[in-house]
């Protein structure tokens, strides 16, 4: 299987876990709720909307990244998978700190 390339997918949607309305992020895509940190698992590559599972992504961890800054780390509740997406600016710091003292 070869890798894709990100395709850019900029929504917005209501949080399936705290019911929020997200906003567009409008300098990237939107991947993840701001208020609670959590997402939808529907990618396989970012952007492509392949992926059958559709589960909750709860954030369990904090990276950071030279390049990237901020990493969030993803498990999925369904199916057990790890994703990774960068921060938004408008993230929920107060959560964020949070998950800087959890680790995977």
């Amino acid at each position: 299987m070869t890798q894709r390339n990100f395709i850019e997918i900029d929504e917005e949607f209501i949080c399936n876990n705290c019911g929020k309305q997200v906003s567009k992020l409008g300098y990237s895509c939107r991947n993840h709720c701001p208020y609670c940190l959590h997402s939808k698992h529907v990618d396989k590559n970012p952007g492509d909307r392949e992926e059958k599972c559709h589960g909750d992504l709860e954030p369990v961890s904090l990276e950071i990244d030279s390049k990237k800054g901020y990493v969030i780390v993803f498990r999925c509740k369904k199916c057990g998978a790890i994703r990774r997406n960068k921060a938004a600016k408008d993230d929920n710091m107060d959560l964020m700190i949070d998950l800087s003292s959890k680790q995977i």
